[in-house]
């Protein structure tokens, strides 16, 4: 493991600094950390990788592609045929197919269809759909499916990146609690100690009774359990911190025991992000969850539409212009090389097919439009959970934010009260067990008070979280 204290201040040189002095590590510099390196973050980062090799892969529908085909009979001492043909296709986005070929044969052809040229025969064709495939087809439908991809790709990794960030920010806040809570067991054991020292010293000199001391060594190994409890507690927090750390090559770096987390005092007016109703109503063009749901709805809007168009009959019509050779017309007149192009030396031809019951198109369409209406009642179903999810978590930042101007009132009041109780203690007014008692309610109030704002802090970020902008 590299302890991460050597890379904090990478960008500043360490000359001068010493390293044993305590460092803030900000919840700024540690979610750099995490984006930069967490191995999640990478796999997120690979998705648009992803969507740009699907892209690529189906724009390769439409390279020109080489062909070659050779045959050979011979059957009972005859030769029968022997044919080649040789050239490359070209798929085009309109759905025409261009083809440029050379074909060659020789033998005892027994039927005419076959024969060629001596000089073998040059072809320029074209393919063309009338009408199933003329305006859309499943080539096209493929690009405009993959180009979706990257958007619902990107979409995917800001789910995917939103969520880590959450769980790395309530984890951070956890350490920051825990650290918080060692420091209060560390003063309660400083005043414990202290306080014994004192009474120990009364009793020798006899203005305190044995009884006192006993009881405030019993309260400084309170004291001593609570604080290693603390130190056990915070021990487990720093290394659930260190598994969102990590380096270059995957390297995983431990949190120092010379770096501390941020106070969990806020200054944030969170009333700033108080969700409109405007906001509400915008969300679906803003939120990764719901834009993936989106996106999803057009790439079913396109296979609906690939789905309609099977319900046109499949009519193909090709057109081959054909030369002697490489020489397409028998004598060297510009009118005789127009005639024998257009008017002899051509093949044409019509292809027609067409299902008589269509229960495959029919059926496939039915269920992608049950998949739409399913994605649209997904849609609205997200939309409520999302809007209500970031309303119930403003509404536990007004109710937490409450709670703690009231706690930090009753910290206030209880360090006033065991200021006094103190008094009366040193003029012989009061008692020890009072004084502990005191002592006491303070230490939980503080406990309560570092818990509502670790809670607080959570739900800050928790509400950009449902926004979808933890980004």
């Amino acid at each position: 493991m590299i302890r991460i204290i050597f890379f904090l201040f990478f960008s500043v040189p360490l000359l001068g600094q010493n390293i044993d002095t305590t460092q803030i590590f900000s919840l700024e510099k540690y979610l750099t950390w995490v984006r930069a390196y967490h191995p999640v973050m990478q796999q997120a980062g690979l998705l648009q990788n992803k969507a740009d090799a699907s892209l690529l892969e189906a724009r390769g529908i439409f390279d020109p592609k080489w062909f070659g085909e050779y045959e050979d009979k011979s059957f009972d001492q005859k030769n029968y045929f022997r044919i080649g043909e040789a050239g490359l296709k070209i798929p085009t986005w309109w759905g025409v197919d261009v083809k440029m070929a050379y074909l060659w044969s020789n033998g005892e052809f027994l039927n005419p269809k076959g024969k060629l040229p001596k000089n073998g025969q040059a072809i320029i064709g074209v393919e063309v759909p009338l009408l199933q495939g003329l305006v859309f087809d499943r080539r096209r439908a493929q690009v405009q499916q993959a180009r979706l991809l990257q958007d619902g790709n990107d979409a995917a990794r800001r789910v995917i990146v939103n969520e880590l960030l959450l769980k790395a920010i309530e984890t951070y806040w956890k350490w920051a609690y825990q650290n918080q809570i060692l420091q209060v067991y560390q003063n309660a054991l400083d005043l414990a100690q202290d306080r014994f020292k004192l009474i120990k010293a009364s009793f020798e000199q006899g203005d305190k009774p044995a009884i006192d001391t006993l009881e405030s060594l019993i309260q400084i190994q309170n004291r001593e359990l609570q604080l290693v409890q603390a130190t056990v507690d915070f021990r487990n927090a720093t290394l659930e911190l260190s598994n969102f750390l990590w380096f270059e090559n995957l390297t995983p770096l431990e949190v120092s025991e010379n770096l501390r987390p941020e106070n969990l005092n806020a200054d944030w007016n969170y009333l700033e992000e108080k969700p409109s109703s405007d906001f509400l109503k915008k969300i679906t063009d803003s939120h990764p969850e719901l834009q993936n749901i989106l996106i999803k709805q057009q790439q079913l809007d396109i296979k609906e539409r690939l789905k309609r168009e099977q319900f046109k009959p499949n009519l193909r019509f090709n057109y081959n212009f054909l030369g002697n050779g490489f020489d397409w017309t028998n004598d060297e007149s510009e009118a005789s090389v127009i005639n024998n192009v257009f008017t002899e030396n051509y093949k044409w031809g019509l292809q027609l097919s067409y299902p008589l019951l269509l229960r495959k198109e029919r059926g496939g369409l039915e269920l992608v439009r049950i998949e739409q209406l399913e994605n649209q009642y997904k849609l609205g179903e997200k939309q409520l959970k999302i809007s209500n999810k970031i309303n119930a978590i403003f509404q536990q930042l007004e109710t937490t934010d409450e709670q703690i101007n009231t706690l930090k009132s009753m910290v206030v009041n209880y360090e006033t009260l065991l200021n006094a109780e103190s008094e009366k203690f040193r003029i012989g007014e009061s008692s020890i067990f009072l004084l502990n008692s005191r002592e006491q309610k303070l230490i939980a109030a503080q406990m309560k008070l570092n818990k509502l704002q670790s809670e607080f802090q959570k739900l800050k970020w928790k509400l950009r979280w449902a926004k979808g902008q933890l980004q």
